[in-house]
């Protein structure tokens, strides 16, 4: 019986050769023969190789991103994501009418388009009426950016916020007011709920703090979901003039959420 024809190939160092080999998976492919102490070393299927190497860089990626994301739970002294929303997905959120459909579609493609946003700094407001689904939307689309890539994003309310703050003045907590803000600038993404839940006028401190998360961000390009019960005409009044330029730049993203209360139903 006849071997298999082999062919030289004179570029490859002495006593290598490749010879015709076939891959169960990807079929026919060349498998180079290599000479090594008396012995024969034969190469494996490049486009397994090739899948092989993915893998391995995907799980890499992916501890580095855990370790960050770990680290940076640390510094915050707080989970990145609350509990109450480690599970929401954009496939969760139920979109019966054409204007919540709408409202999905845009989130979908802010989380698919991420890496470019993240590049701009372009911001994303999700306003309107509560028990809406704003929540449920910020947050998915925080859990699907971090499900595929090795971004960061962090939820918080602004009264959470404040309360850290303050609590750092009486020294009640390890972490300065600095440390705080510098937790809220670093992350990929930054959702920030409850704006303008009192309906007292915002107070200068209240102001001060969100300037300064909202153009530390604006200053690194890093975007920024808002979260509010508030119309887009009714914000600026919550926020301060200087926070909506700031959000403006890049080209914002304004989502109205103009439908009644679904709280209560699967989905919200």
């Amino acid at each position: 019986m006849l071997s298999e024809p082999v062919q030289s190939t004179p570029e490859l160092p002495p006593g290598t050769r490749i010879q015709p080999a076939d891959c169960e998976t990807h079929g026919a492919y060349d498998q180079k023969v290599f000479a090594l102490l008396g012995k024969e070393l034969k190469s494996g299927c490049p486009e397994c190789g090739r899948l092989a190497r993915e893998k391995t860089e995907a799980a890499e990626l992916a501890n580095k991103a855990m370790e960050l994301r770990m680290a940076m739970e640390r510094k915050l002294g707080a989970a990145l994501i609350p509990k109450r929303f480690a599970s929401k997905t954009l496939d969760g959120y139920i979109a019966t009418t054409t204007e919540q459909r709408k409202a999905l579609n845009t989130c979908r493609r802010y989380a698919a388009e991420f890496p470019q946003i993240a590049a701009t700094g372009r911001c994303l407001l999700l306003l309107g009426k509560p028990g809406t689904g704003k929540t449920h939307l910020s947050v998915a689309i925080a859990n699907e950016i971090m499900a595929k890539s090795s971004a960061t994003a962090v939820y918080r309310t602004i009264g959470a916020v404040l309360q850290s703050i303050r609590a750092s003045y009486d020294r009640a907590t390890e972490q300065t007011e600095s440390q705080i803000l510098s937790s809220l600038i670093s992350p990929s993404l930054l959702i920030l709920d409850e704006i303008g839940v009192s309906k007292e006028k915002p107070s200068d401190f209240e102001l001060t703090t969100l300037f300064a998360i909202i153009n530390g961000r604006y200053e690194e390009m890093r975007p920024t979901i808002i979260v509010s019960n508030l119309s887009a005409k009714a914000l600026p009044e919550a926020i301060g003039d200087r926070c909506v330029d700031r959000l403006r730049e890049g080209g914002v993203i304004v989502l109205p959420f103009e439908w009644e209360s679904q709280r209560g139903k699967e989905g919200f």
